[in-house]
């Protein structure tokens, strides 16, 4: 059993902190938010949406071999093996703003042994684990990386609502500084995480050690940034599909059918903590980078298309009650981070209507924290447009917005034959009476789905 510290109790630490205090190990997780840790340890998750985290939470800290403290230096004091989970943002330049990461590292280096491992699961511009992570743990601890303490970089590869399920089901990568480091956090990782079969891998599932932190981190912005370049293309396709007046969907699961097309969805958005912000992070680590940032242009740009496509099927716009269906990134998740739904309201805004937001996941006063104006179904609208496929948009129709005029659907989750009276249009689709739209909007599932799952998380985010 090693005496193991968690920096950061968010979505992503809580859930790992528990997941290695169940293994056996002593864990204390640390947090700058007195709230959190006080709520941690009472056995309450401080965040909702996890599911199993109530249970699994309340068993290791009744146990007790998870606490939770607000000093994290004198939690890396007492620890063999510190991870490090805090976030690492993208400031209004579009660079990485590193004061909460440095704050971290600097606490955790303050309390460092010598003998000590500390693994850093924050995503991360390539190279930073070595220059930056190491470089402030040496100077705040006045010990030498890679032969007093390790370093490695381990990078998380979960989704908030299925973490515990993606920890077994994705293969543990590491990359150390040094050799040593490497294989430290190889051996940590393997006593405390259980791995699924997969038969589609080219090596068993479980811990990989990719030889080396630049490595680690590479792998992790590339297998991000790959998503949102993907998705970017699909909508660069949706809209040329829509000028020829073709329904692209079917189109996607037909190209997939061979073994080497991947095409992902079209959307009016990408959102969630990864995807808008890891092709930037890239991009810090590679200045010459130019696909990934036309990407983001890209897919920055479809809220605003899809309110012009709105317009287009409604007609003018002014003074309209427009209904912004889903204020999630994504469906069934309750998350707003980067969400498609606050561009959308303001593109609404300055066509001259008046926004309005409906989401089965928040209630009123949380719709009005985000600075949205709360609709209720059955109350009287003149359009919708869909931003989150949650699964109770796949039935809603006319009768739940009562003279609404034209609906766009953003994530292709409506039933088209539940709008056969009112002009309906999804991203990706051809127009109105170009197509046949029943059968061709019903093409959403297939290989198109398959792919979306063997990622873990939806195409379009």
């Amino acid at each position: 059993m090693a005496a193991v510290t968690v920096v950061g109790l968010g979505k992503i630490g809580l859930p790992l902190a528990v997941t290695i205090a169940a293994a056996g190990h002593q864990v204390t997780g640390a947090d700058i938010n007195p709230e959190v840790v006080a709520r941690v340890s009472a056995g309450v998750p401080p965040f909702p949406g996890e599911p199993e985290l109530d249970v699994r939470l309340a068993e290791v800290t009744g146990r007790g071999v998870l606490r939770a403290t607000t000093d994290t230096t004198a939690a890396a004091a007492g620890s063999e093996v510190v991870v490090i989970v805090v976030p690492l943002v993208i400031g209004s330049d579009r660079r990485p703003d590193h004061r909460a990461l440095d704050a971290a590292t600097d606490a955790v280096g303050a309390g460092l042994s010598p003998g000590s491992l500390v693994i850093v699961e924050t995503t991360l511009p390539v190279h930073t684990t070595r220059r930056r992570i190491a470089a402030r743990l040496a100077a705040a601890s006045g010990l030498r990386p890679g032969t007093d303490f390790g370093v490695c970089h381990s990078p998380e590869r979960v989704s908030s609502g299925t973490v515990f399920a993606d920890l077994a089901r994705y293969p543990k990568l590491v990359g150390g500084i040094d050799r040593a480091s490497g294989e430290r956090a190889a051996e940590f990782y393997a006593s405390v995480l259980s791995f699924t079969e997969r038969p589609d891998l080219p090596r068993p599932n479980g811990v990989w050690d990719l030889g080396s932190a630049e490595a680690a981190e590479l792998a992790k912005l590339a297998e991000t940034t790959y998503r949102d370049v993907n998705i970017a293309l699909a909508n660069e396709f949706a809209g040329f599909a829509q000028s020829a007046g073709l329904d692209l969907l079917p189109i996607i699961e037909a190209a997939n059918s061979q073994p080497f097309s991947h095409l992902h969805r079209p959307g009016i958005a990408v959102g969630g903590h990864c995807i808008p912000v890891y092709p930037w992070l890239y991009a810090a680590g590679d200045p010459e980078a130019r696909l990934p940032v036309l990407a983001r242009e890209i897919n920055d740009a479809m809220p605003a298309r899809a309110v012009r496509m709105l317009a287009e099927l409604a007609g003018d716009l002014r003074g309209k009650r427009a209904v912004v269906l889903g204020v999630a990134y994504r469906g069934g998740v309750k998350e707003t981070a980067f969400t498609g739904a606050l561009p959308v309201a303001r593109a609404l805004a300055e066509h001259g209507a008046v926004p309005l937001a409906h989401d089965p996941l928040y209630d009123d006063a949380e719709l009005a924290a985000l600075g949205l104006r709360p609709y209720h179904l059955g109350e009287p609208c003149d359009v919708a447009i869909v931003q989150a496929d949650h699964r109770e948009y796949a039935r809603i129709s006319p009768a739940d917005l009562p003279g609404i005029t034209a609906l766009l659907d953003g994530r292709s989750v409506t039933d088209p034959a539940l709008w056969s009276g009112v002009p309906r249009l999804a991203i990706g689709a051809g127009r109105p009476g170009q197509v046949v739209g029943a059968g061709a909007d019903a093409g959403v599932g297939g290989l198109v789905g398959q792919r979306a799952s063997s990622a873990g998380m939806p195409a379009t985010s």
